[in-house]
């Protein structure tokens, strides 16, 4: 098991941000998490990632317990790519001191590198596809081109489990698409993290993810096989709005529209 959340409840003064969420994560798999704004997707990433501390319940990585373990070392298995990360890199600092920055848990590195640490940048930056940005400084790098640095940052540890909260936020089309085409063919290396990929957006559900979970104000809603989960009557509770669901090839799209069209649109 990477991952194992039994009954997180996060209350802060009368408001219940989580209740009594239970999920786990296995080997071979790959977690898509959707929910509406306010629905407690970020209060359980901060969770994860030991930066927010619940109110009950436990959260266990690799057989070790947030509380019961030093949560510094348990924070390494949990790689984060996310919003907050990318504001605070230094414009001037170069794409591989950024990625080297993720050995040491540090922003704004400031620490002697080894030639160990740049062979390790470097290979991870051939990983995601970015070999070529190393000595280009954050500030003239791309969105697109920020989130690949930043998934090899946070591969600079070695996480069981890396954590990509909405990462096509301020892509356009093309480079959206772009990035999802990257992380299918990362998500299906060899030694390849689990993946936790956050979003709002259906259409940003690639084959790779074979899973899903749905937050409802705080609540669980459905998890399990994609499959299973992602279905329009879900998807309507989870947003609180009606909505269809509409399946072409192996990606989806919503829509209010009662009626569909076309021979290889299905509605499931």
């Amino acid at each position: 098991m990477i991952l194992n959340v039994r009954d997180l409840t996060i209350q802060r003064g009368p408001v219940r941000i989580l209740d009594r969420l239970t999920w786990s994560v296995e080997p071979g798999q790959h977690w898509v998490i959707l929910g509406a704004n306010g629905s407690g997707k970020t209060s359980l990433l901060s969770a994860l990632t030991g930066y927010l501390s619940p109110t009950s319940g436990t959260i266990t990585v690799l057989g070790q317990t947030f509380g019961e373990s030093d949560w510094r070392e348990l924070r390494t298995h949990v790689g984060l790519v996310s919003s907050s990360i990318r504001q605070m890199i230094p414009d001037h600092e170069p794409a591989l001191t950024t990625v080297i920055s993720g050995r040491y848990a540090m922003i704004d590195f400031w620490g002697r590198t080894t030639p160990a640490d740049r062979t390790a940048a470097r290979r991870l930056l051939h990983q995601v596809e970015a070999k070529k940005l190393a000595d280009r400084p954050w500030g003239v790098l791309s969105q697109g081109e920020r989130q690949r640095v930043l998934i090899a940052r946070a591969l600079m540890a070695r996480p069981p489990l890396l954590i990509l909260d909405e990462p096509c936020a301020g892509l356009d089309p093309l480079a959206r698409e772009h990035f999802l085409a990257f992380l299918q063919r990362l998500g299906t290396q060899p030694q390849a993290p689990a993946l936790i990929f956050v979003t709002h957006h259906v259409e940003e559900i690639i084959p790779l993810f074979t899973h899903t979970l749905l937050l409802r104000a705080g609540r669980l809603l459905a998890a399990g096989p994609a499959r299973r989960v992602l279905t329009s009557a879900h998807l309507a509770k989870t947003f609180a709005t009606p909505l269809r669901l509409l399946r072409r090839g192996p990606r989806y799209t919503l829509t209010v529209s009662q009626r569909t069209s076309g021979t290889n649109t299905k509605s499931d």
